[in-house]
């Protein structure tokens, strides 16, 4: 449904002149306008540790209780997660960019030594690192492994989860991570 004379007056324009080019760099600006939450997801086992920052992690069902998270085919993650079959994810509260940033960076220590400027418990399911002061934790066993091109999508069936007082989540849009705050209610209709 086109919404204004701007909105079709835009889309004649971009039909009318050569086609779209289709690149990594334009998908992934398109995609960064979606606002999403940001989640670290850790593995540990024994000295080898990891942790990620990510935004591709949603929901999935109620009835078993599952999510999924979306790790690079070739990335230390995947082959942590590959041996312990099972992961946390820790939604980062407001004050958390610092963390985001941190494990967002390549530059960072490798193994368990990239927990040690990070606060964190081992969760009481998984011993995998849940992030101090975050919003909300999940923690799950892989219950299915999906290909999806670069990436794989790990379905995590929950084991524990809990929640903090934090209150304001960090969320990420066009490349900045921005804070939640005044939420607005949601209203049902019917």
């Amino acid at each position: 449904m086109v919404k204004s004379p701007v909105d079709l007056e835009w889309h004649r324009q971009h039909r009318a002149g050569e086609p779209h080019r289709l690149d990594p760099h334009a998908y992934r600006a398109i995609a960064g306008l979606f606002t999403t939450g940001v989640t670290v997801v850790t593995a540990l086992r024994g000295s080898d540790g990891r942790g990620m920052t990510a935004n591709a992690f949603t929901s999935v069902s109620l009835d078993p209780l599952l999510v999924l998270v979306c790790v690079r085919q070739d990335s230390e993650m995947r082959r942590l997660v590959d041996k312990t079959h099972q992961f946390a994810v820790s939604v980062l509260a407001g004050d958390q960019q610092s963390v985001a940033s941190w494990f967002a960076n390549p530059a960072r220590p490798q193994g368990r030594a990239q927990f040690d400027s990070v606060g964190w418990v081992p969760g009481h399911a998984t011993g995998a690192p849940v992030i101090s002061g975050c919003l909300a934790w999940l923690e799950c066993a892989v219950a299915e492994r999906v290909p999806a091109g670069d990436h794989l999508v790990l379905i995590g069936r929950v084991l524990d989860l809990g929640r903090s007082k934090a209150t304001e989540p960090l969320v990420f849009f066009n490349g900045s991570y921005l804070t939640a705050t005044a939420p607005v209610p949601v209203r049902t209709v019917g």
